[in-house]
């Protein structure tokens, strides 16, 4: 029998290199940081011809694979630096950071109290107060890898309410209908495709300007299908759109919900965090009528990624949707061996982190985090109002800032801005026009570097009007 051959002294990583060489890629990525907070755009033919990215099938000694890592990271965009504004989170938290790499250390697999101990509780003390602040303190829930994991769990459990045998017998001939703004997040169409209700099961409720969904419309649509055979089987409401930051009015979609009997969602994965601050938290008034919530703590309390909740209202919902007999694995009940309720069995302990922020910070702390995120939006609002060259689209709902340079591209504008190492802002459309979507998302920057940031973006819009 052939063996593998040893590799030679030295190949491999001794454990107590790995300290050193941990804090060496922290303390690099916090100089770049500061020093490069774009890192050089590069295209993805120049970055495969500049690093040995494909797998031949070679193997590196320790030293020679710990530099490639470091090669990769510097070509890699920081979405921590003072310069992302790109997506809907950015900006770093220390203290969760310790808890991520404490995650990583203790490798917990989250499925089994008996793997995993202490990390289950807590998880579940994380589950429950997010559920409180929610207003659902009796409820259930359970950790997924991204909000668009949470919305698809909760799409599940609305099919299994409103379609009883579906999980058994699959899916009957029904008609099967969810209700969503025409704002509403792309997870929704994706989760009841992934679901087996059809993308096309997806009706689109009308929108106002402020992309806020229109509860008028709601009841009339509902009644309409089940006169017609349909199956109501979800109402998704969004608390932050993508775009425009905009929560729908939960107060009156519940009343729908309740009349007709219909599931109620809210896709909070982006406005979720609002409810940390007393100040801000009206925004989600009502969601604790709701059946399930998604929250993404990633996104706004500046956690690692990811690190999204589904809440459910009542208890024991998701082990009843997502419970297999595993007597080998799960010995203990639900609360204790979580595999049992969730949409993985082993999976990455994601609520460590949050759990050590929220310890550190208190109440206090995280929310003192939101309500400076709306005063950014407010000052970038103010400045972008006041300036004849830029028509600011609507006053921003909570911390996304949208708007246009007159005479200039949003498009070509934000492409511009990426590939000159200036910043990474988004563009996207609002009422038929593109624009500049600058969302807040870091606590940590201050009204002078937004200032200067705005700055250099009209300097990029001239140069670009003038063919520069």
């Amino acid at each position: 029998m052939t063996q593998t051959p040893a590799h030679p002294p030295g190949f491999a990583l001794p454990d107590d290199a790995l300290p050193g060489l941990a804090a060496e890629l922290v303390g690099e990525h916090l100089r770049r940081d500061a020093a490069e907070p774009m890192r050089p755009h590069r295209s993805p033919d120049e970055l495969l011809a500049t690093l040995p990215i494909a797998i031949d099938g070679g193997a590196l000694p320790w030293s020679e694979a710990f530099a490639l890592l470091q090669q990769v990271l510097a070509a890699t965009p920081s979405t921590t630096s003072r310069r992302f504004f790109n997506q809907l989170f950015g900006g770093r938290d220390g203290v969760a950071i310790l808890g991520e790499l404490g995650a990583v250390l203790a490798n917990s697999p989250m499925h089994t109290f008996k793997a995993s101990g202490v990390q289950v509780l807590v998880e579940r003390a994380v589950l429950r107060r997010m559920g409180e602040l929610a207003g659902m303190p009796d409820g259930d829930g359970m950790i997924a890898p991204g909000g668009s994991l949470s919305n698809f769990a909760a799409m599940i459990l609305a099919r299994n309410h409103a379609l009883p045998e579906s999980r058994e017998r699959g899916l009957p001939g029904a008609r099967a209908v969810i209700y969503a703004s025409a704002a509403a997040h792309y997870s929704v169409a994706k989760a009841a495709g992934l679901a087996g209700l059809g993308r096309g099961a997806v009706r689109s409720v009308p929108a106002d300007a402020a992309g806020r969904m229109r509860a008028e419309c709601l009841g009339p649509m509902i009644d309409e299908d089940r006169a017609t055979g349909g199956v109501p089987v979800m109402i998704v409401a969004t608390a932050g759109t993508t775009v425009q930051g905009a929560f729908d009015p939960l107060p009156a979609i519940a009343d729908v919900a309740e009349r007709t009997g219909v599931w109620l969602h809210v896709d909070a994965a982006y406005g979720g965090s609002v409810l940390v601050s007393p100040r801000h938290r009206g925004l989600l008034e009502g969601c604790g009528r709701a059946d399930s919530l998604t929250w993404d703590a990633h996104k706004l309390l500046t956690v690692p990624l990811t690190c999204s909740a589904l809440l459910t209202r009542r208890p024991g919902l998701c082990a009843q949707a997502f419970d297999e007999p595993a007597s080998y694995l799960f010995q203990d009940d639900a609360l204790l061996d979580p595999g049992r309720g969730s949409l993985q069995c082993a999976r990455h302990n994601d609520a460590l982190k949050l759990w050590l922020a929220w310890k550190h910070h208190g109440d206090d702390g995280m929310a003192a985090r939101i309500d400076r995120l709306f005063t950014l939006a407010a000052h970038l609002a103010a400045r972008v109002e006041s300036h004849p060259g830029l028509r600011l689209c609507r006053p921003p709902a909570s911390i996304n800032v949208c708007f246009e340079v007159l005479g200039t591209s949003s498009r070509e504008l934000c492409r511009a801005l990426w590939e000159r190492n200036v910043a990474q802002i988004g563009h996207a459309v609002v009422d038929g026009r593109e624009v500049v979507r600058w969302v807040l998302v870091d606590p940590a920057h201050t009204t002078e570097e937004i200032d200067a940031v705005l700055d250099e973006l009209l300097a990029v819009a001239r140069g670009l009007a003038s063919g520069a």
